[in-house]
């Protein structure tokens, strides 16, 4: 069907169009290889942060491990639209805000984990951290954020 509209429209038939092309055709791999590379970074980075439970009394080394999990699980997306959209999502006025203050939480956790070694300020920063990437997640569901604000003003008379 792309190729379709692409020779009506005069473009390049010879030029691979797919739901998975997002990098302008900068990338050299196949559809099949993103979508493995997108399983392959997804799960490492679910199996780093169910590791991280295991050694959770050790607040140190969960934070190093359940940051590169998270780290890996968001960058997973990037095999799928590719690196430079990702980064235009990241950075869409929507989100930047979300952006930042996740990326701010990540690099506190870890600043907490490997150069203070303070147990109290890595749980504190691994708490902030998650409430972080749920918030940058819920940017990508439409009217998500709204709703959840809504909710803490009814539940807790609170707003986010």
């Amino acid at each position: 069907m792309w190729k379709f509209n692409k020779s009506l429209l005069g473009g390049d038939d010879d030029a691979e169009d797919n739901f998975l092309d997002g990098s302008d055709g900068v990338s050299s791999l196949s559809p099949l290889q993103r979508i493995y590379g997108f399983a392959a970074c997804l799960v490492a980075g679910v199996a780093c942060m169910i590791l991280s439970l295991i050694v959770f009394a050790k607040p140190i080394k969960f934070a190093v491990l359940f940051t590169f999990g998270n780290i890996l699980a968001v960058g997973s997306t990037a095999f799928l639209i590719g690196p430079v959209q990702q980064m235009r999502m990241m950075l869409d006025p929507v989100r930047i805000v979300a952006t930042c203050i996740y990326i701010g939480c990540v690099v506190v956790a870890l600043i907490c984990a490997l150069l203070i070694h303070s147990k109290i300020l890595t749980i504190f920063a691994i708490v902030c951290e998650i409430c972080a990437l749920m918030w940058y997640s819920l940017s990508y569901i439409p009217f998500a954020r709204r709703m959840v604000s809504q909710l803490m003003i009814r539940f807790c008379d609170t707003e986010l």
